[in-house]
């Protein structure tokens, strides 16, 4: 793989990197690490690379890898970069030929998102996103369970993203995190909503197998002068009838990484909690509740083909993330080796993934100015 952004002081790109390296399946060969040329040349240097490989943009980067032989070349791209690059970095890279794995949200607007569906449909390439929270094994588990009608019909999710680092005015204070993510010409319509809610509806969607369909929001801008709303409560309709509430904020005091959904069915409901990710509580009607744990024999299979290590020996949010690599590169793998694809291949969000994440922010954004008015996804 090549990279866009993760050079010198960037958290995301690192996690990427360590990501994409645990199975052992996918190499870093190129990047254009930082929009400072010194900077990403520095960068690749640190990461060992070969100068010549270690580009100034990511045009150049595009020019100069196409033109590489095949087998030489990188496969696809990373884009972790702030969310105002990341759709002219996949439109040049689909444009030359390379695969995208993003980082969310996959553009900065939803016509920005449409358009870049377009391409992928148009090239045939795959495109993913790294919603990484979709890649933990009790996730897998709490998408069977109900997939399997072990819940029943669903009839309410509640899913909710407490942090509490945006609680005092950090992007003043040259904080390079807080600052690209509360300024609206890098962020975006919405900054708290867009960059932790996301996360919250792509959840709540992937383990229900529900379609967000329409919503009421409220969002605020708590701290003085801050450009972007740092706190978000959502009402949510799916389709077949089941209601949701949604909860994103980053001024929570206290709270670090909070992601906790909740879906509830006729017969049964369950639980899981970010913070705590190898346990599902899976509640069923009438009986004691029960505790299922990451890593045994009586989990869905698609919950033990994302598990690494035996029952006891905890997994977290790096394994996760390297899940969606694996299944990535497999994927791609498949299609150039002319080989069967491992059932867990395509088991990672998509393109429409990231069209429907920014319909939500779009969405979300106009009901708020609206005084929380019932609003449809623009899709």
């Amino acid at each position: 793989m090549g990279m866009v952004g993760g050079g010198h002081g960037a958290f995301i790109g690192a996690v990427h990197r360590i990501a994409a390296n645990i199975d052992g399946q996918v190499e870093l060969v190129c990047g254009a690490f930082s929009s400072d040329s010194d900077r990403s040349k520095a960068s690749g240097k640190d990461l060992f690379l070969p100068e010549d490989r270690c580009y100034s943009d990511y045009a150049t980067m595009m020019t100069a890898e196409k033109s590489l032989p095949e087998g030489e070349r990188m496969d696809f791209v990373a884009i972790v970069t702030p969310n105002h690059v990341h759709f002219p970095v996949a439109k040049a890279a689909l444009e030359a030929g390379f695969h995208v794995l993003s980082d969310k949200p996959a553009t900065l607007n939803l016509a920005e998102a449409q358009e870049l569906a377009a391409l992928v449909e148009k090239t045939g390439l795959k495109y993913g996103l790294t919603h990484n929270y979709t890649g933990y094994p009790m996730v897998k588990q709490a998408r069977a369970l109900v997939r399997n009608g072990e819940l029943g019909t669903i009839r309410k999710v509640v899913v909710e993203y407490p942090q509490g680092w945006l609680a005092t005015p950090v992007e003043k204070e040259n904080n390079k995190q807080a600052s690209w993510r509360t300024d609206p010409e890098k962020s975006g319509a919405a900054g708290c909503i867009g960059d932790i809610g996301t996360h919250a509806e792509n959840l709540a969607e992937y383990i229900s197998g529900l379609q967000i369909e329409e919503l009421a929001a409220d969002l605020t801008r708590f701290v003085d002068g801050r450009m972007l709303d740092d706190d978000g409560s959502v009402l949510l309709r799916f389709a077949g009838g089941a209601k949701g509430i949604l909860y994103a904020s980053q001024v929570s005091v206290g709270e670090e990484n909070s992601l906790t959904i909740r879906v509830y069915g006729e017969k049964g409901g369950l639980e899981w909690h970010q913070m705590e990710p190898n346990t599902l509580l899976v509640h069923r009607l009438g009986e004691p509740t029960q505790i299922q744990r990451t890593g045994n024999d009586y989990l869905d299979s698609s919950s033990t083909d994302h598990a690494r290590i035996p029952p006891g020996h905890p997994e977290g949010y790096l394994e996760a993330f390297a899940n969606l690599y694996r299944n990535f590169a497999a994927d791609i793998a498949s299609d150039l080796l002319g080989t069967e694809a491992p059932p867990y291949a395509s088991d990672y969000p998509t393109v429409s993934d990231g069209v429907r994440g920014m319909a939500f922010i779009q969405a979300v954004v106009e009901s708020s100015s609206n005084n929380a008015a019932w609003t449809k996804l623009p899709l």
